[in-house]
């Protein structure tokens, strides 16, 4: 099979002249025009030459290895595939490849992804749904296309809102409720400071006094908050647990950077970084607000942290990339940083990238802890196991508890993953976890489908010469050629979307397939080779969910 990049190679090979910008591959909505076209007329105006000769041309002179015609028509080239040598070719690498179709061989190259971070006594929010699938989906994407891939979760246990946690504890807390059911109580309780700091602004003053004292080393507020911690990381696992995402290479939060901020403060003076405002110590740049890297009372904050994470991760992983999945709301941030590691002289700014999202909307409100809005994401998924349990219980009779989780989790994913990260995303379980339509269930009914027809084993060596190689055959052939492509693309976008939306164009080839061709049929001939187009689709659509982070049950 010919990718249309290497299309572009092979006409540029004979025709140096043309200006690659100039050559647009298209693939023809009406197949019988051919499996590419190229309009020649923008080449022709580069060139000052008639169009209808430059296509000519092109025809006469590109390497003809991969096609069985190229026709001319209204300056148009249109290329047609050689079907049958490239469908037995795709079968046969799918089936012997098997999930490791797509994959590319080890580059020698490591990636660092920074995502999921939920923080510390507060509930494993919706809100935090969009980094946690997201980056594990981006972690399997990268190491398809050969990448290692270090998945960090970096928790966000530190910082001004635990002095106001604990201050709110050791004034309204109760120790017996926090033990009984510690991220509920604690959340409370941090809506609580909120709600009267509206009346009495300088709890504040005493929430920031008690973060320092925290980040100098007090004792009783120490234990209070590895307290906290330890209590919220058992809550947080279950939610993993139910994800599936059970995979970190490192656990770690920015309370492990709080003595190396300080390094960090210390080599930013030195290379002369720092001017005072107002008390507080900051970076200046010349097109965008400063960054405050310390606060007057000589607390450390966020930015300072994460420069001292990011030379971290810089010694202890030698990265080429790193990726921090965080949402669009931090972009200032992350361009802050980048400068900042710009400023002090190291050359790996260019490779910081921030992956940003939108919202997880509710009635097309943003969810927020501190006004006590926040929706558990554990409660969701649980609800979404539960409403598709109703669904599933219609078709199966085996395996329905597993089933159900993996269809209700599912949904709530694909809901996520096929829309573009950055716009913001409304949630309505009913709709997500409709088995039609562009949703997980479709999916995975897609497939466990084909897996109820493969128990049809046909045993035969297929005749190629006896075989229809239809437009419904050929366009699922064509579109599983484009495979690694597509990982590519998604990979080079940071956009889990494009294997997402790849996979419903597969299973809707496949379901016209199924409904115009008898699959099983009386010519075992036909009957065999119908049923390898449906395994290698079954393939390319577990692995392409996998990459997703969807599991796929094989009934439904």
């Amino acid at each position: 099979m010919i990718t249309k990049e290497e299309l572009i190679e092979l006409i540029i090979k004979e025709n140096p002249k043309i200006d690659r910008s100039n050559i647009n591959i298209e693939i023809p909505k009406d197949r019988s025009l051919g499996d590419y076209a190229l309009p020649c007329f923008t080449i022709a105006k580069q060139l000052s030459l008639n169009p209808n000769l430059i296509a000519n041309d092109i025809k006469d002179h590109i390497d003809k290895t991969y096609f069985s015609k190229i026709e001319v028509k209204n300056a148009y080239i249109n290329f047609f595939l050689k079907k049958e040598e490239i469908t037995k070719k795709i079968i046969d690498e799918v089936l012997e490849k098997k999930d490791l179709y797509g994959t590319k061989k080890p580059n020698n190259k490591t990636v660092v992804i920074d995502y999921s971070a939920p923080n510390i006594a507060k509930p494993f929010g919706v809100g935090h749904l969009r980094s946690t699938v997201i980056g594990h989906a981006l972690k399997n994407i990268y190491e398809k296309q050969g990448y290692k891939v270090i998945g960090i979760n970096y928790l966000g246990d530190c910082g001004t809102q635990f002095g106001k946690l604990i201050y709110a504890y050791e004034n309204w807390g109760d120790k017996e409720k926090v033990k009984e059911n510690p991220i509920k109580e604690l959340n409370k309780l941090y809506v609580r400071f909120h709600e009267e700091a509206k009346n009495d602004p300088l709890l504040n003053d005493e929430g920031r006094k008690i973060f320092k004292l925290l980040e100098e080393g007090n004792e009783n507020y120490l234990e209070l908050w590895k307290w906290f911690r330890d209590e919220s990381i058992k809550e947080f696992m279950k939610t993993y647990d139910l994800l599936h995402i059970n995979h970190f290479d490192e656990w770690s939060g920015e309370s492990y950077y709080l003595e190396k901020a300080k390094d960090v403060l210390k080599e930013l003076e030195n290379k002369h970084l720092l001017t005072k405002s107002e008390g507080a110590t900051i970076v200046s740049f010349d097109d965008m607000p400063p960054a405050l890297v310390k606060r007057s009372d000589g607390a450390t904050l966020y930015i300072t942290r994460d420069i001292a994470a990011l030379l971290d991760r810089k010694e202890k992983y030698h990265f080429d990339e790193i990726l921090y999945v965080v949402g669009n709301e931090q972009t200032l941030h992350f361009n802050q940083l980048k400068e900042i590691i710009n400023k002090m002289g190291y050359d790996y700014a260019k490779d910081i990238h921030h992956i940003a999202f939108g919202l997880v909307l509710s009635d097309g409100k943003k969810m927020s802890t501190r006004g006590g809005s926040a929706v558990s994401l554990h409660d969701v998924l649980e609800e979404a196991v539960s409403l598709a349990k109703q669904r599933v219980e219609e078709h199966a009779t085996e395996n329905i508890e597993e089933t159900s989780r993996m269809v209700g989790v599912g949904a709530v994913i694909f809901n996520d993953l096929k829309n573009y990260r950055t716009s913001d995303i409304d949630f309505n379980l009913h709709d997500i976890l409709k088995f039609e339509g562009e949703t997980g269930p479709y999916l995975q009914y897609t497939y466990a489908r084909i897996k109820s027809l493969l128990t049809h084993n046909i045993d035969t060596v297929i005749n190629y010469n006896e075989v229809d190689i239809n437009d419904y055959v050929w366009n699922i052939i064509f579109k599983i050629s484009d495979f690694e492509n597509i990982i590519t693309r998604a990979k080079e976008g940071y956009d889990p979307s494009i294997v997402a939306k790849y996979l419903l164009e597969l299973a809707g080839l496949f379901n016209k397939f199924y409904a115009n061709e008898k699959i099983i049929d009386e010519n075992i001939n036909k009957t065999a080779f119908r049923l390898q187009i449906s395994e290698i689709v079954s393939t390319i659509l577990k692995e392409g969910l996998r990459l997703l982070g969807i599991e796929t049950p094989n009934k439904m």
